[in-house]
């Protein structure tokens, strides 16, 4: 008997909203010593790239803009926060882990601060996202 296809992966993008009250309620769950590196990365994505969209999905948190898709998406883990870009590999410089989205791994206030994390949130808006 022949081998069935494989499924194609159904993962679709969440549903975009304008009220920013979905990422505030995500970063209220995260652990403790995380939100105020969360609360950080939200504020400076919030006043680098006006009219947003939000969206939350599989405990991530989706920033995007209409017309251009997600730019990128904050997870929360136990001890870090990854910033994902997902048309970072296109940035000069391009964020150090991951392949074709890439993303930066942020433990710190301190490493939240970077220069290059702020240059990163302004690139992307150069950029089609995820659609």
């Amino acid at each position: 008997m022949p081998k069935a296809p494989a499924k194609k992966p159904t993962r679709r993008p969440p549903e975009p909203v304008d009220d920013h009250a979905v990422i505030a309620d995500w970063m209220e769950q995260a652990m403790p010593a995380l939100q105020p590196i969360l609360a950080y990365l939200d504020r400076t994505i919030r006043d680098a790239i006006p009219g947003l969209e939000y969206g939350v999905k599989w405990k991530k948190a989706y920033y995007g803009l209409p017309g251009k898709g997600w730019l990128m998406e904050m997870v929360a883990y136990d001890v870090s926060v990854n910033l994902v870009f997902f048309a970072g590999a296109k940035f000069d410089p391009a964020p150090p882990l991951g392949e074709g989205s890439r993303y930066v791994k942020i433990r710190s206030l301190d490493e939240a601060r970077a220069p290059e994390v702020r240059d990163w949130i302004g690139q992307a808006t150069k950029h089609p996202g995820w659609r």
